[in-house]
C-alpha cells in the first residue's frame, strides 16, 4: 500500500535508467538495474582483482595478471565487486554525484560479498580522503560511506594534502604522477588508534572505483610507511582505462 501510494503521489524515478519506480520504499533504484550488474567473477588477479580470462593467464605462485607482474603493487590484495559499466555505472553516479548515500548500504553489500575473504582477519577499513575543498562542495565523501557499510572500524587515517585534478581522461603514467605526495597521514590520527588499529596490523583501503589502482597504490605505500603490515583494497567498481584512438599519419 506504501509503495502505490507514493508511486501514485509522488511518481519517483529511479536515479539508474529513470523508470517509474514500482516499489519506492525499496529505495532510489529498480530491481532491474540491480539484477543487471555485471558482477566480478573468479578468476581474479589477487593484486588488482582485474578479471581474467582463465587461470591459464594468471602466474601460478601468486595468481598475478601480466600487468601486476610487470609492475608490482603495494597492494597486497585487491578486489571490486563489478565492472564500470551499464547499471552500476549510473547507480555509482547517482550515489556519488547526485548525493543518493542511501544506496551505500547496497552497494556495500555487493562490497561485502565480493571481499569477504578480505575483510576477514582485517583489524579496519581506511576510506580514501577527498581533499576538504571537493569534499565541502560534494557534501560527503563517497568512500567513507561505503567504508562505514563493511562492518570493521573505520579510521580516518590519510589526509588528503592537495587537490589533484581528476583522474578521468589521464594516461596510467599520468594518474600516477597526479597522485604523487598527494597524501599524509591525518593529523588528527591518535597515537592509540596508530597503535591498536594500524601498527603491523591488516587494514582494508576503501574507494568507490579502481581504475588503474594509483590512487590506491599511493595511499598504501604511505600506510606501509608508517608501519602497516599488510594493505588489502576494496572497491565497488572496476573501470577499464580508455583506449586512446589511434594517431593518423599524415
Amino acid at each position: 500500500m506504501a509503495d502505490a501510494l507514493l508511486a501514485a503521489v509522488l511518481a519517483p524515478h529511479c536515479a539508474a535508467c529513470a523508470t517509474p519506480l514500482d516499489r519506492p520504499t525499496m529505495g532510489p533504484v529498480c530491481g532491474p538495474c540491480w539484477a543487471g550488474i555485471d558482477l566480478l567473477r573468479p578468476p581474479c588477479c589477487r593484486a588488482c582483482g582485474t578479471a581474467a580470462v582463465s587461470w591459464r593467464t594468471l602466474d601460478e605462485a601468486g595468481d598475478l595478471c601480466p600487468t601486476c607482474r610487470r609492475r608490482p603493487s603495494t597492494v597486497d590484495v585487491a578486489r571490486s565487486a563489478g565492472r564500470y559499466e551499464g547499471s552500476l555505472r549510473h547507480i555509482v553516479h547517482a550515489f556519488k554525484y547526485d548525493g543518493r548515500r542511501t544506496l551505500s548500504v547496497r552497494l556495500g553489500g555487493l562490497m561485502r560479498e565480493a571481499g569477504g575473504d578480505l575483510l576477514s582477519g582485517a583489524a579496519c577499513a581506511i576510506p580514501v580522503p577527498l581533499h576538504h575543498w571537493r569534499r565541502l562542495s560534494r557534501g560527503f565523501n563517497q568512500s567513507a560511506d561505503l567504508a562505514g557499510t563493511l562492518r570493521l572500524p573505520v579510521v580516518h587515517a590519510l589526509w588528503r594534502t592537495r587537490a589533484t585534478t581528476p583522474q578521468t581522461g589521464l594516461t596510467a603514467d599520468g594518474r600516477r604522477r597526479n597522485v604523487r605526495g598527494a597524501f599524509s597521514m591525518s593529523p588528527l590520527l591518535s597515537r592509540r588508534v596508530r597503535h591498536t588499529l594500524l601498527a603491523d596490523r591488516i587494514v582494508v583501503l576503501v574507494d568507490d572505483v579502481r581504475t588503474t589502482g594509483a590512487t590506491l597504490d599511493a595511499c598504501a605505500r604511505l600506510l606501509k610507511s608508517t608501519g602497516v603490515a599488510e594493505v588489502r583494497a576494496l572497491t565497488v567498481a572496476m573501470a577499464e582505462l580508455p583506449v586512446s584512438p589511434p594517431r593518423r599519419s599524415h
